[in-house]
């Protein structure tokens, strides 16, 4: 319903759009922030210790009981200052080649381990959203939540139907914890770029409002939905990937802060090893995974913007599945067509000349005098580290060093869409380090069998080698 100012709210009041968050200068800042930012520059110096400091190798061992101490305070840390630091340590928990190990692994917990909120209120949003009691909306619910998250957690139940489901019910009053950290974060990245040339060209500030967009867009839980039954509805267009799936919807019980959905039962991708997959490919489950996700990018438009460890699962059944769609991203069709031909130079020439003539008719290289043969060399020493090898080699630190160097040569900031596209595979690092520690996702044409059909047809026929279902 609409406030006194006209915009739309969520049943809290709280306007559903973006958290505004422009408050570059400190004197806009409440106690409420100043405080929160005294105990996140704590938090975060903790962090910051255990990447910079290199204990001697005799120290090393020695040391590790406190490092690992270390580690356990900071996601404490991160678990008392809310779920926008959760977010944080979900992206430290995929990525360990960014940060240190033992960083990553305290951080696992965050992906489905944060404490939850109390069953009553939970109940309390269910029955507010959905105008009715508990026992009259389920045969039965558990109080008990399978898994809490940063934004919400997820309660098991049955339909009066028979149906068996989860619910997946936002946390109170997220909107208001969420503001006050992105404030601060916007602030700090403020300073940053005024002191420090790297964090202009990454383009900080832009981060942390393409963060406040997409936490708007988590918060709508009534949009993740629809985004979650059009992912679900693009997954079969082409007669496969019938080994993976997203669950079905069960729009009878949504509502504005709470998704009622299909339950499956298995294991996130990022808690197994290939022995607990009991005789299935750990490779090619995790070749299926990539696959879909890839052809979301590439082909359909909307794709899963948060593949997390905790979002990717090995099912009971033998499927991979997709859950949670609280942040899907969209690239125009423009950059979809770059991707492409990254694939075609990765997969079959390496020559990266076409995409690069397709991102100078974008504009983006406006800044640079380089012709498109040079631009796509430069392309493809960005790209060569994720495409070229073994994905569980890829050094993630070395490739956030390359989009800074390109984007300093050509004198713009970093472009959006290639850092969004690098981030989502580095959360495949993880699984692939456990998996398939020798797959190669720039050449394996399995992946690019609906994007380029005719070129990996044709590839396929001259190898004389056939591709998994």
């Amino acid at each position: 319903m609409p406030d006194a100012m006209g915009r739309d709210t969520d049943s809290d009041g709280a306007p559903t759009e973006a958290l505004d968050i422009a408050y570059p200068d400190l004197t806009h800042f409440g106690l409420e922030e100043l405080g929160r930012a005294a105990w996140i520059t704590v938090v975060l110096l903790a962090a910051a210790a255990i990447a910079v400091v290199r204990w001697p190798v005799s120290w090393l061992a020695k040391r590790r009981r406190f490092t690992v101490s270390l580690a356990e305070g900071v996601v404490k840390g991160f678990e008392a200052l809310g779920p926008t630091f959760v977010k944080l340590g979900q992206l430290m928990a995929s990525s360990p080649g960014v940060f240190p190990p033992v960083l990553a692994d305290a951080c696992l917990r965050l992906l489905d381990g944060v404490p939850p909120v109390p069953a009553h209120k939970a109940r309390r949003v269910i029955e507010r959203d959905l105008g009715g009691s508990i026992a009259e909306l389920f045969t039965s619910f558990d109080d008990v939540p399978l898994s809490a998250a940063s934004v919400a957690q997820v309660h098991a139940c049955v339909l009066p139907d028979g149906r068996e489901a989860v619910v997946k019910v936002q946390r109170p009053e997220i909107r208001r914890r969420m503001r006050v950290d992105l404030r601060v974060a916007f602030t700090g990245a403020s300073l940053l770029e005024r002191f420090f040339e790297v964090f202009r060209i990454a383009n900080a500030t832009a981060v942390v409002r393409d963060l406040d967009e997409l936490t708007a867009q988590e918060l709508d839980s009534a949009a993740e939905a629809l985004r979650q039954q059009r992912f679900r509805d693009n997954l079969y267009v082409f007669g496969d990937n019938s080994h993976v799936m997203v669950p079905d919807i069960y729009w009878s019980h949504c509502g504005p802060r709470v998704i009622c959905m299909e339950r499956v039962r298995g294991t996130p991708v990022g808690r197994i090893t290939p022995g607990d997959l009991a005789g299935l490919d750990s490779e090619l489950q995790l070749r299926r995974g990539v696959k879909v996700w890839l052809e979301a990018v590439v082909l359909h438009g909307p794709f899963h913007g948060d593949v997390h460890a905790g979002n990717l699962w090995a099912l009971d059944d033998g499927r991979v599945g997709f859950l949670d769609f609280g942040i899907v991203g969209e690239l125009p069709e423009q950059w979809r067509e770059v991707l492409r031909e990254m694939f075609r130079a990765s997969l079959f020439d390496g020559n990266y000349t076409e995409a690069a003539r397709r991102i100078r008719m974008l504009g983006i290289t406006e800044g640079t005098t380089l012709g498109d043969k040079l631009i796509g060399l430069q392309l493809r020493k960005l790209f060569e580290p994720i495409l070229g090898r073994g994905a569980a080699r890829v050094d993630l630190s070395k490739l956030v060093a390359s989009l800074v160097e390109t984007g300093r040569r050509w004198g713009i900031a970093t472009p959006e869409e290639l850092v969004l596209f690098g981030k989502q595979l580095g959360y495949f690092e993880r699984y692939s380090a456990a998996l398939a520690p020798e797959w190669v996702l720039g050449r394996d044409l399995f992946l690019f069998r609906n994007i380029l059909p005719e070129e990996v047809a044709a590839a396929v026929a001259a190898r004389n080698i056939a591709l998994p279902d």
